[in-house]
């Protein structure tokens, strides 16, 4: 999700990760532009050490090729960044993964706002372009792999035909909020690997928009199933849902440090994320137990198992580098670890997505019993 792991073809430009990369290859070094024979030395082994896979990958450049940081461009227009979405270089397949899963969060959104807000419905109904046939296809194809989501979607026909609003038994708004966190996350880290090329000054604060994406991610995903799960218990609702934020707004304060920006703190910074996340095994263990009669217990299990699944093996990739540690250079513009991170992400989001509808469908069902 952040725009380290490779510059688009206009060469992102991660000063701040160069000259800590520079510093761990080789340390100090020597007088500036000529000084002692050691201190050319010096310089000479640490331009030597620093190679691509520890720098933003520039045009041209492949990992493990030899490369001066001090070279990387800078201040490229923002009219050519944006240009560079429709080229192919190393940053394409992140850019894309996450701007395709923006579009289609996006279209899901519209496609349940659409069961409340009758304009919204007919702004999908007049689109030129079939965006409301695709969320609808996407929503029922989820649903279809999703048992859950499946039968939400096929019993509801407002949600297929787009028809007018409908009154719930159970608010939407924790729904909601978890739509619009992802779509945040997905639009940062779109921008960020889009355009990190223009400046340095643009690139340090689109690192740290993304960072800022990803812990919103991570709050925001715990809102529908600590929501509906504790409905009755709104205390827990309050607990819970007041810790993860606190968790998340500490992260990205910690994130705002220039200190961790840089190359080494790569691994500090997602387990700051896998820690966030981890959190969420207390809340969890109680709501199995406060639902193990619950018939819809197993399938959200399976919905939030599978998210986790992917959460965690896209970190893991994300943190190793595999495959291209292996074959420095054959990955450069398909099949490196970051690609892999960004299209586990949409996985587990989507995971995440049929099972909030399952916990919409089953509290509309149950409701509270009267006290």
């Amino acid at each position: 999700m952040d725009s380290e792991e490779g510059a688009t073809v206009c060469a992102h430009a991660h000063q701040e990760e160069a000259a800590a990369a520079m510093k761990e290859a080789g340390g100090g070094g020597g007088a500036r532009g000529g000084g002692s024979s050691r201190g050319r030395e010096g310089r000479r082994r640490r331009e030597e050490e620093v190679r691509a896979g520890e720098l933003p990958r520039a045009a041209g450049v492949h990992e493990g090729e030899r490369v001066h940081p001090q070279l990387l461009p800078l201040q490229w227009p923002i009219l050519n960044a944006v240009l560079s979405l429709f080229s192919w270089h190393n940053e394409t397949i992140n850019i894309w993964t996450h701007l395709l899963g923006l579009m289609l969060f996006f279209g899901l959104t519209l496609v349940h706002l659409g069961q409340y807000f009758p304009q919204v419905a007919d702004l999908i109904g007049h689109l030129s372009w079939p965006i409301s046939k695709v969320a609808e296809n996407v929503s029922s194809n989820i649903g279809d792999v999703l048992s859950g989501a499946a039968m939400f979607i096929q019993t509801n026909p407002t949600l297929v035909s787009y028809g007018a609003a409908v009154t719930s038994q159970t608010t939407r708004w924790p729904f909601f909020v978890f739509l619009a966190g992802a779509m945040f996350c997905l639009l940062s880290s779109t921008a960020c690997h889009l355009l990190s090329c223009h400046s340095h000054s643009l690139n340090l604060f689109l690192i740290r928009l993304d960072y800022t994406g990803i812990a919103v991610m991570i709050v925001v995903s715990f809102f529908p199933p600590i929501y509906y799960i504790f409905q009755c218990e709104p205390h827990w609702q309050v607990v819970y849902l007041s810790a993860i934020t606190v968790a998340g707004v500490g992260t990205v304060y910690a994130l705002m440090s220039p200190r961790l920006s840089a190359a080494r703190y790569r691994a500090h910074r997602a387990l700051l994320f896998v820690g966030m996340g981890l959190s969420g095994v207390v809340p969890a263990v109680h709501a199995a137990a406060v639902n193990w009669h619950e018939p819809a217990r197993n399938v959200t299990l399976a919905y939030e198992g599978a998210m986790a699944a992917s959460y965690l093996v896209g970190t893991a990739f994300y943190l190793t580098r595999v495959p291209e540690r292996w074959r420095p250079g054959a990955f450069d513009l398909a099949g490196h670890s970051h690609q892999i991170f960004h299209a586990l992400v949409i996985a587990g989001a989507l995971a995440h997505y049929g099972a909030a509808i399952v916990f919409l469908k089953a509290r509309d069902e149950m409701g509270c019993p009267a006290s």
